[in-house]
């Protein structure tokens, strides 16, 4: 089952971090202003925003199998549509179409795995989890230069295709059968909350894309669909406290500690994973003069490390709990950051790409252990809406992490134009990298200390679990 749903992740996952490095083809191949074919990720990442919320209503209404077949098959003619698109603005349509699938697909994949052990190993579970997107930063920008090199930047989006229909082919024969049964009572879609939510996480996410220049946040085209998206949420949240069941997400699941710590620290971690995956390849093309395909072959050290350390934090976390682990991985992504704070236009390659590999491996337990977390003492049908929680934190700390760091970036570079004057303001965005990460540490003290047992079947056997 894990296999099964890994294969077809890795489509979503490859094909975000393919594109990523892909767009100043994409602005020359397509004649288009970077300003606009930056849309072209800025779209499907609000498209996934948009989607993320409806995963636990779907599923309730189709099934885990028959959900995840139709999302990859949205994501598949999504990705043969993007691959035979005409200009920009039909590239950028065709990505929101990506942009919905993925965003379902991901929550949903944590939540059929977690609901299969009912909550047991749950550290090895999220070892599972973390596996397309600790491999996504390792092959993505690699296989996206390659196939920009020996091929037309269509194979970029036609790349996806194998994946897509052998992950299909395997989900048909391998996920249960978990269609609800038809005297089952239908879930009905909370419209209201669906108003509220998705478009107020849209609205927050194309603010805070917008931050640039000297600026930064204090500009209308910022401050205005930040403004708007927090009330949104903010409606969201009154609206669903009222509702004893029914709501988009059960936003009631904040009052288990687990879920709160889990949700805080995984939006810290977004902030440095994010962040730093913004900073790390513009250092290396600004400052050493790398192109795109040399920055990804760089940043290999750090994929590489986040993907030797899942079963290392997987079997630590079942061991110890999460909360030792998240700790210790916390203080060494800061500790392996604090170099890149002193890098310079001839700092040794060798020490930088020693100092990713560290984190690269703290990293990859810092995001197994708080996932985990999550989970603990929650009945099985609150599962999918802690998936839901838990990566929509991880991806608005990614947005604020990139648009905080680029504001800090633009300020500390100014007019820099030497190597040298442009490696002190990236240093100075990585120390508040740092600063982020740090912050991150006291509260890991708050994650459940020792592993849990099995995740109760209903709601009111975790109330009397929790009462014990």
């Amino acid at each position: 089952m894990a296999i099964t749903l890994i294969v077809g992740a890795l489509a979503v996952v490859f094909d975000t971090t393919i594109v990523s490095v892909a767009l100043n083809d994409l602005a020359t191949e397509l004649d288009a202003p970077l300003s606009t074919i930056q849309w072209v990720s800025a779209g499907y990442l609000l498209a996934v925003f948009v989607a993320i919320p409806l995963a636990g209503w779907a599923q309730s209404r189709l099934g885990g199998r028959r959900l995840w077949i139709a999302a990859l098959g949205v994501f598949l003619l999504g990705s043969i549509l993007s691959a035979v698109a005409w200009d920009a603005t039909s590239l950028i349509a065709f990505r929101v179409v990506q942009g919905v699938a993925g965003g379902i697909m991901m929550p949903l994949m944590a939540t059929l795995l977690m609901q299969a052990t009912r909550g047991r190993n749950i550290g090895k579970v999220m070892a599972i989890i973390t596996v397309p997107t600790a491999l996504g930063p390792i092959l993505g920008p690699v296989l996206g230069g390659l196939i920009l090199q020996l091929a037309d930047w269509r194979w970029l989006f036609f790349a996806n295709v194998p994946f897509c229909v052998v992950g299909g082919w395997l989900a048909w024969r391998n996920l249960p059968n978990d269609r609800p049964a038809a005297d089952r009572p239908r879930a009905r879609l909370d419209v209201v909350g669906l108003l509220l939510l998705c478009p107020g996480f849209a609205a927050l996410v194309f603010g805070l894309s917008q931050v640039e220049g000297s600026a930064g946040f204090a500009g209308a085209k910022v401050l205005i669909p930040l403004i708007s998206g927090l009330a949104l949420v903010a409606g969201f949240t009154a609206w669903a406290l009222t509702r004893s069941t029914g709501a988009l997400v059960n936003v009631r699941l904040f009052r288990h500690r687990a879920v709160a710590s889990s949700s805080t620290l995984l939006f810290l971690g977004g902030i440095s994973l994010f962040g730093s995956m913004m900073l790390l390849p513009l250092y290396f093309q600004r400052v050493r003069g790398e192109d795109a395909l040399g920055a990804g072959l760089l940043l290999i050290p750090q994929g590489v490390g986040a993907l030797l350390a899942r079963s290392l934090a997987g079997k630590y976390t079942d061991r110890v709990g999460p909360r030792g682990v998240a700790f210790a991985a916390f203080v060494f992504v800061a500790v392996a950051t604090v170099p890149f704070a002193f890098v310079t236009a001839g700092t040794s390659e060798v020490l930088l790409m020693a100092a990713l590999f560290v984190r690269g491996i703290a990293l990859g337990a810092a995001m197994i252990a708080p996932m985990g977390a999550a989970y603990v003492g929650l009945a099985h049908e609150e599962i999918p809406d802690a998936s839901i929680l838990t990566r929509v934190a991880q991806q608005i700390g990614g947005a604020v992490g990139i648009a905080v760091l680029a504001v800090i970036l633009q300020h500390s570079t100014g007019d820099a134009h030497t190597p040298a004057a442009l490696a002190d303001g990236f240093g100075t965005a990585f120390w508040w990298s740092a600063a982020f990460t740090t912050a991150a540490v006291p509260l890991c003290l708050f994650l459940p200390r020792l592993p849990d047992p099995a995740v109760p079947d209903s709601a009111e056997e975790a109330e009397a679990a929790a009462k014990v």
